[in-house]
């Protein structure tokens, strides 16, 4: 056989072969679903819900301003020109170290308390993937009202309170989400009669959407080992969300009027059913 036709058979079979290897590759890659995307899904536009934090958090690199204001007891009607005399007040700023992570600190008038937080988020929900956003939620409270001439031992770790928060969530559609909080509260200086050091709280709260700007909210904490002689009540609290823009304005009714965490969820003094209610405001803006 000529040398010239040998090679030239011996090349067509391979790239007959080549070409049938390569069919059968494509068919191959054919069968493979490509990757989905999986997308973050945020159930809540504020920072909280009415007095119960969300999962929501600061994006890297942003500053919130909070602004929190709480009137005096609705119930007590002209006596206080109903809440406007006896209101307290809440200033503080929240930066976005990364997207996953953010600090802030603020200041109310009640006691004059200092709150310092962190918010970490854990997980997020996603399409067709992961079901539940999961964050992390830690206060420490210094309390700079307590005095030496009623408490002559008083040392600075007697001023600390804490809470330890996990914040579980789901979107379930467009307009409705929920969230399920675990809550620990530790007091290093408490009122042993009605008040336990360490005490456990499980938070709900949602939020349904009325339209592209406004949302009404909900929430309740319910104390699991409460004293039984206690003077104190579980959280109950509705609100209305406002997107303005670079602003979210919370209008809220709660039975609480205190705004530090500790406070939140195990000194609320006030009922919904014959007790002291409570009108107030949280405004975020966003540089």
């Amino acid at each position: 056989m000529n040398i010239k036709l040998f090679l030239f058979l011996v090349f067509g079979l391979l790239v007959i072969e080549q070409a049938s290897a390569q069919d059968e590759l494509l068919k191959q890659l054919d069968t493979i679903k490509p990757k989905e995307k999986q997308v973050e899904i945020a159930g809540f536009k504020g920072l909280q819900i009415c007095n119960m934090q969300s999962t929501k958090l600061t994006a890297k690199g942003e500053w919130y301003v909070l602004i929190s204001h709480r009137f005096g007891d609705l119930t007590e009607g002209l006596d206080n020109f109903f809440g406007l005399d006896d209101a307290y007040t809440k200033l503080g700023g929240i930066y976005g170290v990364t997207n996953w992570l953010s600090i802030g600190a603020s200041r109310q008038t009640n006691n004059k308390i200092y709150e310092l937080t962190a918010k970490y988020r854990l997980k997020s929900q996603e399409e067709n993937g992961f079901p539940v956003t999961i964050v992390g939620y830690n206060t420490m409270d210094i309390n700079t009202n307590l005095s030496t001439d009623i408490y002559p031992k008083l040392e600075f770790y007697n001023r600390l309170a804490y809470t330890t928060q996990l914040l579980i969530s789901r979107k379930f559609s467009r307009k409705f989400s929920a969230e399920l909080a675990p809550i620990f509260i530790h007091k290093n200086l408490y009122d042993p009669t009605t008040e336990r050091k360490n005490q456990f709280v499980l938070g709900t709260g949602g939020r349904y959407k009325l339209s592209k700007r406004l949302s009404v909210n909900l929430e309740y904490a319910a104390r699991i080992d409460a004293p039984e002689n206690t003077v104190y009540h579980d959280l109950l609290s509705v609100g209305l969300d406002i997107e303005t823009g670079g602003h979210i304005f919370q209008l809220l009714f709660s039975n609480c009027q205190t705004m530090n965490d500790v406070y939140v969820f195990s000194n609320v003094n006030g009922k919904w059913n014959g007790g002291s209610l409570y009108f107030g405001f949280n405004l975020y803006r966003v540089f």
